[in-house]
């Protein structure tokens, strides 16, 4: 059976702009855009043109891609013609060979917010996929608030859309802007668009995650016959956000019958840096990522329970639904009170460690597991501690230097200019194996309004400052998040501190740190960090 071919649509830097708290720059866009295109992205909606700055610059700055770049922008307005209207020109002018306008399909948003009837809007639309292909240009429609448009007058949705199509749009793609259709509703209705004379290769699906429907929503239009899916990736967008790309395009490479149905343009090769695109994106918008994300989220191959880990042990296949590898993932088997000796070597086995099953070793690691966690510590997401533990209770555990102490001191005051600054300064001596010291120093200085570095900062600047001949390998190290929890309240409060790293080479750890005073804690977590890395790295 010949295979079909699907169209993917990106509209993170569009439609994923509209995230509450997302603001891309234009080196971001086009940082985003690169990675798109080598995932192998077929359309790329770089933004509006003309409605911001950021969009126009741009498409000024749009790089060389395989992927169609396209410009987005909405119908000629009520009025005028589509060569006399500013807004469109400014669409146009962007130069993108691909341009995609939205326009309205719900009788009752043409009415009642556009003030115009029925017959202009439909007009507005004809006239403005024209012009868009008597230049030159491929053409989409969007078929703004469809769905429900088309459960409320279904005859003068089709007819906006029929509009478009016959106007020459390449295609005509149906929206639920609400994001509160259900799957089985959309089905219905595009297999409907698809009888009453559109043809499913010429009709797109856009869905608005308002339900936790959206990938469920497109998949189901495709199963109807849509053969362009549009989405954003780790699900951006306005709202509850939009379909998830870096789920849906795993699923359809990957899952049956999708996978022999359909080809697009991401291959198998390329499917395995969706991860690192996924977390690419997180870390220019500073945020963490979702754990739980499926394909790509840190816990998304993560096997707490004993049992769980015996069967991974004998076959992954028994709690996995795909190889993590296929999506450039990795399987975790997280350390913690309920873990079994299963979990256990498993978890050694991917830090380097062989230990034989029965060992008498694996119990003592495993009770010292236990008496941490009830002293507060945490290894469910902290590997790299856990790891440092396991060593150092197999007597494999090189300490590369040894903190002989350290000094945090920070100080609230108003400078010269009468501005509120918060001053934090630390000092951390350090021995190394030869006997030798090195002490390193930072201090930092704020005004208030601006940032806080804070006391852990200073401590994590000082401790990397000066590390002699390992300096080169921490150098590259970032933290990446950083979060605290009091483990149990009153004069006997203890605090928790898990940090995310990352070094240059993409790998991410977890350390753990546990202690009455929140600054101790943070340290020994920083201080993990760097031994995990220094073995990581000098071991044989």
């Amino acid at each position: 059976m010949s295979r079909e071919r699907l169209y993917l649509y990106d509209t993170t830097l569009r439609d994923g702009q509209q995230t509450q708290g997302v603001q891309f720059s234009t080196a971001d866009k086009v940082q985003i855009a690169q990675a798109l295109d080598r995932l192998g992205i077929d359309y790329i909606e770089g933004g509006w043109p003309g409605a911001n700055p950021t969009d126009s610059a741009f498409f000024e700055a749009a790089p060389k891609t395989r992927a169609k770049m396209t410009a987005f922008g909405m119908t000629k307005r009520a009025g005028r013609s589509a060569e006399n209207d500013d807004v469109l020109a400014a669409v146009m002018n962007a130069g993108a060979g691909t341009v995609c306008l939205v326009g309205k399909s719900h009788d009752y948003h043409v009415e009642a917010a556009l003030g115009i009837t029925l017959a202009e809007n439909t007009e507005n639309i004809r006239a403005s996929i024209a012009h868009i292909v008597a230049q030159g240009r491929e053409a989409l429609f969007d078929a703004e608030h469809f769905f429900d448009g088309y459960k409320s007058n279904p005859e003068y949705a089709l007819e906006a859309c029929r509009a478009a199509y016959q106007a020459g749009a390449r295609w005509v793609v149906l929206c639920d802007t609400n994001g509160g259709t259900l799957p089985d509703e959309i089905a219905r209705i595009v297999s409907e668009v698809i009888a009453a004379g559109i043809p499913g290769n010429r009709l797109g699906i856009h869905t608005h995650n308002d339900t936790e429907n959206a990938v469920a929503g497109t998949l189901a239009a495709v199963e109807a016959g849509a053969r362009q899916v549009q989405g954003t990736l780790n699900g951006l967008g306005e709202r509850c956000g939009n379909a998830n790309l870096t789920s849906l395009i795993p699923t359809l490479l990957l899952k049956e019958h999708y996978a022999s149905r359909f080809d697009t343009g991401v291959s198998q090769e390329a499917l395995v840096g969706i991860t690192r695109i996924s977390r690419m994106l997180d870390d220019i918008l500073n945020r963490v990522s979702l754990r739980q994300a499926p394909y790509v989220g840190a816990s998304a191959f993560a096997h707490k329970a004993g049992l769980h880990a015996s069967a991974i042990l004998k076959n992954p296949d028994t709690y996995e639904h795909i190889e993590p590898e296929l999506v450039g993932n990795e399987r975790i088997i997280p350390m913690s009170n309920q873990a079994g000796q299963s979990n256990l070597r498993q978890r050694l086995g991917e830090a380097g460690l062989e230990v034989g099953k029965g060992d008498p070793a694996l119990g003592r690691i495993l009770e010292r597991v236990k008496a941490r966690e009830d002293a507060g510590y945490s290894y469910d997401s902290a590997q790299a501690s856990f790891e440092l533990l396991a060593r150092d209770e197999l007597g494999q555990l090189t300490e590369h230097f040894e903190v002989e102490r350290y000094r945090v001191i920070s100080e609230r005051r108003r400078n010269a200019k009468g501005q509120i600054v918060v001053e934090s300064e630390a000092v951390v001596t350090v021995q190394f194996r030869d006997g030798s010291k090195r002490t390193g120093y930072f201090k930092n200085e704020h005004p208030q309004d601006l940032h806080d570095d804070g006391p852990v900062n200073a401590l994590w600047q000082a401790l990397k400052a000066d590390l002699g001949p390992f300096q080169s390998l921490i150098d590259e190290i970032k933290l990446r998040d950083f979060k605290v929890r009091i483990t149990n309240g009153g004069t006997e409060a203890v605090t928790r501190v898990i940090i995310d790293f990352q070094d240059g080479q993409g790998r991410r750890w977890a350390t753990v740190g546990v202690s009455p005073n929140i600054v101790d804690a943070s340290f020994e977590a920083l201080l993990d960090a760097i031994r995990w890395k220094l073995i990581r790295d000098l071991q044989p």
